[in-house]
């Protein structure tokens, strides 16, 4: 069943670290060499996924040995592809605007407008200190992140472009060629107070980590009516790890197991540093502030969103989610091509199904 404008969109993270999207020894039939990814792409592409979304690490850690540059591999994706959009992800600090805007001006060319941006403002001091980056305070990270997609809008759009920030400094600065249209889609993440008020102003996508509809529905409901006080419209992407299987009682043993198997240290390690990260902003919330240790097996709560059951069940999560508010579903998988494959066969369309069922009834009761 096709889809249309408003039916909601699907990504997938792209296993371009290593160790899978859990901190489990549980097996993972998943790949992060380019061969693996180029054939996901392909499945991916095939099963009704909108985007993939690549990871960007510097250093090891947390089960994540080996890790790939996002921008190159992200254009390695959409060489092998047709029609999948591939959101690179990009951190302020090693990227400089005017580095970012060429590489993703060029890749829009050679891809026909299919790469977006994600920007990313850091949540791991001990990478930014093992590259010789400066490593900012919480609002001040995000501070940059705004400056930075400023500028990346201003390269893309303006000829002359002249900007004057705490920053990024540009003095007439023409980019030729600029992408095509549309612009380039820039994503961010982060749920503290700085991350949504960036959102409000300048992104067009937010990520929020995996959480259940009705906590959704507050992000999305402050997120939104600031951003209409701006003058400005952004749409939220919620994080979810799906277990599709046949029986509920089979995908809940399956999220039993990954949690069983978990590696206590690294999980640990990890929420160390990202509630670490989280405390330093003002209010001392943001990203992971409330998770569990059973949450942060999955790196951004997706156990949280709920997505575990039969394709039906997903199907009508999933639905509750956009209720909430949510227009795209960035999901991670134990096994990527076997399940991405399996989501796209019988979840996306059971949501379909669902959507139109919605749209057919709006309009009988016109």
């Amino acid at each position: 069943m096709s889809s249309t404008q408003d039916d909601i969109k699907f990504a997938y993270w792209v296993p371009n670290v290593s160790g899978g999207l859990v901190i489990s020894n549980i097996e993972q039939r998943t790949g992060w060499d380019i061969d693996y990814n180029r054939k996901l792409a392909q499945i991916a592409e095939k099963a009704g996924f909108d985007y993939a979304l690549s990871q960007i690490r510097f250093t090891a850690g947390y089960g994540a040995d080996n890790q790939h540059e996002s921008v190159s591999f992200s254009h390695a994706l959409l060489a092998a592809t047709e029609t999948l959009k591939v959101i690179a992800a990009i951190l302020p600090g090693p990227w400089n605007p005017a580095l970012a805007a060429k590489q993703i001006a060029t890749i829009n060319h050679l891809s026909n407008g299919r790469v977006a941006v994600n920007v990313v403002s850091g949540w791991f001091s001990g990478e930014f200190k093992a590259i010789g980056e400066p490593w900012l305070d919480h609002d001040e990270r995000y501070r940059r992140s705004e400056e930075f997609i400023r500028a990346l809008r201003g390269i893309w759009t303006e000829d002359s472009f002249t900007f004057a920030g705490d920053f990024y400094r540009f003095r007439n600065y023409s980019l030729k060629p600029k992408p095509i249209d549309p612009q380039p889609e820039i994503f961010q993440g982060g749920s503290s107070r700085a991350a949504r008020d960036m959102a409000a102003r300048v992104s067009d996508w937010y990520f929020t980590n995996g959480n259940t509809p009705e906590e959704i529905a507050k992000q999305v409901n402050d997120i939104k009516a600031k951003a209409k006080t701006n003058n400005h419209a952004v749409r939220i992407g919620v994080n979810a790890f799906a277990i599709a299987r046949e029986t509920e009682e089979e995908a809940r043993a399956v999220l039993d197991e990954i949690i069983a198997k978990a590696n206590p240290d690294a999980v640990h390690g990890f929420a160390h540093e990202v509630k670490n990260a989280g405390k330093a902003s003002p209010e001392g919330e943001g990203n992971w502030a409330k998770s569990s240790f059973e949450d942060l097996v999955q790196y951004n709560d997706g156990f949280r969103s709920n997505l575990i059951g039969t394709p039906h069940q997903i199907a009508e999560r999933i639905l509750k989610l956009k209720d909430a508010g949510a227009s795209l579903i960035l999901l991670g998988f134990l096994h990527f091509q076997e399940e991405v494959e399996y989501f796209g066969k019988h979840v996306i369309p059971l949501v379909r199904e669902l959507e139109a069922e919605r749209r057919n009834a709006l309009v009988a009761a016109e």
